[in-house]
């Protein structure tokens, strides 16, 4: 029903649904006022709640709903003081809270769900971290557009089961990234619009299972990090746009690099010839490679 205009007065319809176990509202006109019949759904695995301009009244019915393994509460209204009726819902692997009025106070009241493996947390006002380091089974987490900084970041370090990690367009500087070191299982790793430079990259050249790398809009690295990231041979997407000090000098480093199908090096000093070259005589497999 996603993108429709059910609204609350539809939902009791539904009441005869007792074996539902996925319902999607996404940018329908409803509020939490629906819960009164969704709780209902004993057998509910997934709901998502994404874009429906829902606010903290009427929330406290989202504690009912304690098989759930799928929440997406992302693009709502909602703050600190909905969550505390997530504390009992110990099933749900994803979380989305994205572009929501939540800040870290707010992680207490999911520091003890320790099942989530997905947790997604872009665009709100989190800082501290500290209440996540027990999510211990978490592999994807994306912290990108929040108040996260350099002091932040030790709070991951036990988070060793993390696959995927993003902290795009972040206040982060070279200094508050050596934990990342850690994370031998991560395969995608984004890190853009930030503040880093060549010394960052000595921090993940030995999360060799990394498929995905994206270090686009930096504009501090070199040359240097192509040669440091030469041994990441897993990767089958790397992006290095907008930095500006990259050259064709620096393709050199990238011929181990076989699995690569994506190759972005827009706004780098690299020349589309240049690259056309290394697709032609190093790296066949690539698909999409720009500038070309």
């Amino acid at each position: 029903m996603s993108c429709t205009k059910v609204t609350d007065f539809g939902i009791p319809y539904l009441r005869g649904l007792h074996e539902l176990s996925y319902l999607d509202l996404l940018g329908c006109p409803v509020t939490f006022a629906s819960l009164e019949t969704i709780s209902g759904f004993t057998s509910l695995l997934q709901l998502n709640l994404n874009r429906c301009g829902l606010s903290d009244v009427g929330c406290q019915k989202l504690s009912d709903l304690i098989q759930l393994k799928d929440l997406n509460l992302g693009y709502n209204r909602i703050t600190d003081a909905c969550l505390i009726n997530l504390k009992g819902l110990i099933n749900l692997e994803s979380l989305n809270l994205e572009y929501c009025r939540i800040s870290s106070e707010g992680l207490l009241s999911i520091e003890g769900l320790t099942s989530l493996r997905t947790l997604e947390l872009s665009e709100t006002a989190v800082e501290a971290l500290s209440h996540l380091s027990g999510l211990h089974n978490l592999e994807n987490l994306n912290l990108s557009c929040t108040l996260v900084n350099d002091n932040s970041l030790a709070a991951l370090s036990t988070l060793t089961s993390l696959k995927s990690l993003n902290l795009g367009d972040l206040l982060l500087t070279d200094v508050g990234l050596p934990f990342l070191s850690s994370f031998t299982n991560l395969q995608s790793l984004e890190i853009c619009d930030g503040f880093l430079d060549d010394h960052y990259v000595d921090s993940i050249k030995g999360l060799t299972s990394l498929n995905l790398l994206n270090l686009s809009f930096n504009i501090g690295f070199t040359d240097r990090t192509l040669e440091s990231i030469s041994g990441l041979t897993a990767l089958c997407l790397l992006n290095l746009t907008y930095n500006t000090d990259i050259t064709d000098a620096g393709l050199r480093h990238l011929t181990p690099l076989k699995n690569l199908r994506s190759l972005y090096l827009d706004f780098t000093q690299v020349t589309a010839g240049e690259l056309r070259r290394l697709h032609r005589d190093v790296l066949p497999n690539l698909v999409i490679f720009q500038p070309r």
